[in-house]
């Protein structure tokens, strides 16, 4: 008598490789939105902007920057 377990064969479209297959492209949209979002929000953001968000930003975390 063979008694092999439900999970040792796990076939294509079973639940755990749909859920792997969902947080996987769910990361992978993660991404792109965020890399989309720096590579735009900070190159056509005023650099005086950015400095300012980062300079009030170590100030609030309670680093001193000068």
């Amino acid at each position: 008598m063979n008694d092999h377990s439900a999970t040792a064969n796990v076939l294509p479209g079973s639940v755990a490789t749909t859920t792997a297959d969902r947080k996987t492209r769910w990361a992978a949209l993660f991404v792109i939105v965020l890399g989309t979002f720096i590579v735009f929000g900070a190159t056509y953001a005023n650099p005086g902007l950015l400095h300012d968000a980062a300079h009030d930003s170590r100030h609030a975390m309670g680093f001193p920057c000068h």
